[in-house]
Parts: structure tokens; C-alpha cells; sequence
């Protein structure tokens, strides 16, 4: 009887403990206008005239139902930076993401983000109503990118990524994954602060699946808490990726369950802004997370 005592008692703090650790998980919903994304979600169909339109028009409607299904930021993006991918011009880019940012801005009351390490892009969208930088480069691929985002008062994420997305997954190899990650996001964030940005303005985000393996992703998933310490907002992008493949054997299509698992294992961890496909499947689960966690000390 006192070892089932004790085992309860010990179930309790958990649960307290797991408690402290939540707090209000934004969602940020990923607008792919590529061609070529790895999920298949690519909303780009390329083109000028009627096609190009039509490309905008499907993607003004997708991220007004992203928003509607709980979106709390909208990222959007102009070029697939899977594993293996090549770049493209900052003309094409720009071509893909502005016109977007600039329709979405006027009908949509969330922040906007642009997925982009490219200065020039970066400084379109910010004039077309962006207001958030995500540089899967930390800012090192382009050195104007720091003054872009200061000059703009932009938020910015800072990404730890282990070389371009051309050749980041050529066997990375690690002494200790989250120590080296912590030791490059404070670097980064150092040299934004110099730069003149904002330290509250900075979010940072671990890198999973860029310049990983599978067992790296998993220890970060696992170990966000020691990230925590940085003292900065986490954002963690887990969405179909291919870790989730490798351990379930299943096409990106497929992957829903396993992006949801992973999700809230990163919000009990520590995560602050989960960036995902699956919006309202994401909102719904964390919202049982929440209401499940925030209650366990009153039904203890």
C-alpha cells in the first residue's frame, strides 16, 4: 500500500511539474508558395497572367481558412529549403511571396512572417505588411540581412542549421547536438544585438531536420528544457518532416499523427510557437493539452 502511496505521490509531481512548464503555444501556419515542397503543399503553379492569379487567389483562400482553424502567424514562404533543394533567384522569390503578403495584409489580422535568408526578399515583404523575419540561416547566408530587420523593427527567428540546404544532411555529425546548438543560437543572438536589434524582437528555433539526423531531431525534441535557459521564445518546426517518416515508414501525406505527437511533446518541452501544416488538428490537440495540464493541480 505505501509503494502505491508513493507511486501516486510521485504521478502527482509530475504532473505539477509538467504544468509549470506550459504556457500559451502560438501556432504559426505554413504558406509553401513553391512548386516543389516536400509535403506536397506547394500552392505555387508558376506562370504570369491568369496562372500566376490563380496562384495568389488559392492561397489568399488557404491561409484565411488557416487563420479561421486557429493560425496565431502565417509564414509564408517562396523557396524550398528541404534537403537537397536548390536555390532560387531573389527576383523569383520575391515574385512568389510579395503579392501575397501584400493581399493577405489587408484581410488577415495576424502577424505575417516571411520564410526567406535573403535580404532583398525579406526587405519586400517587410514593406508589403510583414512584420516577422524567419531565417532558417541565423542571418549568416546574407549579411544585410540584420541591417533589414532592424531597420524594420522586425521580430526575427534565428535557426541553427549545419550548412545550406544543398548539402546540410551529407552525414552531420555532432560531439554533443544541444550543446553545439545552444553555443550557436547565443552567438547569433549576440551578433543581432550588436547589429542593433531588439533582443526581445528574437525568437529561436533548434533547426529539426536541417543538418540532423534522426536520432539528433529526437534528442532535441527531448531536450528543449536545456534551450529554455537561452532565456528566448522556441519555435520548433517538426510538421511532416522526415524523421517522423523514418520511424513510422510513412509518406509525408501520412504523417499527421506523428507531427501531432511530436508537437506536444515540444509544447510539455518547452516549445512557445509550433510552426505546422495541420492547423486545426494541431489547435485542437493543444487545446486538450492545455485544458488536461492546467487543470491537473485542482483534480489531484
Amino acid at each position: 500500500m505505501i509503494a502505491v502511496l508513493e507511486n501516486n505521490c510521485n504521478k502527482t509531481d509530475r504532473v505539477r511539474r509538467l504544468r509549470k512548464k506550459i504556457s500559451p503555444v502560438s501556432i504559426m501556419g505554413i504558406v509553401n508558395m513553391t512548386p516543389d515542397s516536400f509535403s506536397g503543399d506547394g500552392l505555387f503553379k508558376g506562370g504570369t497572367g491568369s496562372d500566376f492569379s490563380n496562384s495568389i487567389d488559392i492561397a489568399v483562400k488557404n491561409t484565411v481558412n488557416l487563420v479561421k482553424e486557429g493560425a496565431n502567424i502565417i509564414d509564408v514562404g517562396g523557396e524550398s529549403t528541404r534537403p537537397g533543394s536548390r536555390p532560387v533567384s531573389v527576383k523569383e522569390e520575391i515574385k512568389r511571396t510579395a503579392t501575397l503578403i501584400e493581399e493577405l495584409s489587408k484581410i488577415i489580422r495576424v502577424p505575417i512572417s516571411i520564410d526567406t535568408y535573403k535580404s532583398k526578399v525579406a526587405e519586400t515583404a517587410l514593406k508589403k505588411g510583414a512584420t516577422i523575419v524567419n531565417d532558417i540561416s541565423a542571418m549568416r547566408f546574407d549579411k544585410k540581412m540584420a541591417d533589414v530587420v532592424r531597420n524594420y523593427s522586425a521580430r526575427v527567428i534565428l535557426m541553427h542549421t549545419k550548412g545550406r540546404p544543398s548539402v546540410m544532411q551529407r552525414n552531420p555529425v555532432y560531439k554533443d547536438v544541444i550543446s553545439e546548438i545552444i553555443l550557436f543560437l547565443r552567438k547569433r543572438i549576440d551578433y543581432a544585438v550588436k547589429k542593433g536589434i531588439d533582443v526581445k524582437k528574437i525568437i529561436i528555433d533548434p533547426g529539426i531536420g536541417f543538418g540532423k539526423t534522426l536520432e539528433h531531431n529526437l534528442t532535441i525534441i527531448r531536450s528543449l528544457a536545456e534551450l529554455k535557459k537561452i532565456g528566448r521564445p522556441i519555435i520548433i518546426g517538426t510538421s511532416r518532416k522526415s524523421f517522423i517518416g523514418k520511424v513510422l515508414n510513412l509518406r509525408p501525406d501520412e504523417r499527421i499523427f506523428g507531427s501531432i505527437t511530436s508537437v506536444i511533446l515540444a509544447c510539455i518541452n518547452g516549445a512557445n510557437i509550433v510552426r505546422v501544416h495541420d492547423v486545426r488538428q494541431t489547435r485542437q490537440s493543444i487545446l486538450l493539452m492545455e485544458r488536461i495540464l492546467n487543470r491537473a493541480d485542482t483534480n489531484s
